[in-house]
């Protein structure tokens, strides 16, 4: 679990929408992770001419399988900053494998869109998304984690009943 953020719940009981923590804005070459000892570390630099297509995060209180918490992609128009918790509304998941030193592991993106009392999601599902916006967001993965030496293998898309049943697991696995 992230240090520094055991305060915050996953999930939102009254809206039931998920608390993400931003760690690397939309448009930025810099990847940005929360260290246990408190503090915001840049822990790369993305090659130029690659950039996170949207905001970065995480779900506090969550483990995934990788032994990190729960990666989400925040479909959000404006950036926001690292540190940044927004409330967000689970709209689906690419459900992949992520191969390092030959062993493979899920890591699966959840996709969430912001939602506030002033704006409403803009999306209640990833079958809303154009196939082509899908498909470049599993690119990127792909050609960000062949940077890093990684294979990452879309498996399949899937809905936010799928995303928030794989959320709910991650959940009962953070301790």
């Amino acid at each position: 679990m992230a240090a520094g953020f055991e305060h915050l719940q996953s999930i939102d009981p009254e809206s039931q929408l998920v608390n993400v923590v931003i760690d690397t804005p939309k448009g930025s070459r810099n990847k940005y992770k929360w260290n246990e000892a408190g503090h915001w570390q840049l822990s790369k630099v993305l090659p130029q001419g690659m950039c996170f297509p949207y905001d970065f995060g995480f779900i506090p209180q969550t483990r995934g399988e990788d032994g990190d918490p729960v990666d989400v992609l925040l479909i959000m128009d404006e950036p926001a900053f690292p540190g940044c918790v927004v409330s967000a509304r689970l709209i689906g998941v690419i459900e992949a494998e992520q191969t390092e030193r030959r062993k493979t592991v899920r890591n699966d993106r959840l996709i969430a869109v912001v939602e506030t009392p002033f704006n409403p999601a803009e999306y209640e599902s990833l079958d809303q998304l154009h196939d082509q916006r899908i498909e470049e967001l599993e690119h990127f993965f792909i050609a960000y984690n062949e940077v890093e030496g990684r294979k990452f293998k879309p498996l399949r898309r899937r809905g936010n009943q799928r995303a928030r049943q794989l959320l709910d697991e991650a959940m009962t696995k953070k301790t």
